[in-house]
């Protein structure tokens, strides 16, 4: 059973700092694109960063203040968050996908609120 579980959210100030975890399970982790994907109300949901295994990429918005790294040990992925703004705060989503396989799996969400 395929299980994507996003933890980490809440409620920061502006330019303060925040961790997200994503945990997977339930499918060959390192052989999955893994990415996370940010939605707020009445937008689309859109990609944040995305780790390939030997690349990462970034938003422009978020290129130098936000890190992705994962742990295929543990199938976890993070997105570590810095100086963040109030233009930040949405529902993160952990995406798991294989292009070859045609996969693409998704967690519930975790809500990040940026207000002082």
């Amino acid at each position: 059973q395929v299980q994507v579980v996003e933890s980490g959210g809440g409620l920061v100030q502006p330019g303060g700092s925040l961790r997200l975890s994503c945990t997977a399970s339930g499918f060959t982790f390192s052989r999955y694109i893994m990415s996370w994907y940010r939605q707020t109300p009445g937008k689309e949901r859109e990609l944040v960063a995305s780790d390939v295994g030997d690349m990462t990429n970034y938003a422009d918005s978020v290129k130098g203040r936000f890190t992705i790294s994962r742990d295929n040990a543990k199938t976890m992925v993070y997105l570590q968050m810095n100086s963040l703004k109030p233009e930040d705060a949405a529902v993160y989503y952990c995406n798991a996908k294989n292009i070859a396989l045609s996969k693409d799996y998704w967690g519930k969400g975790t809500l990040v609120t940026v207000s002082s």
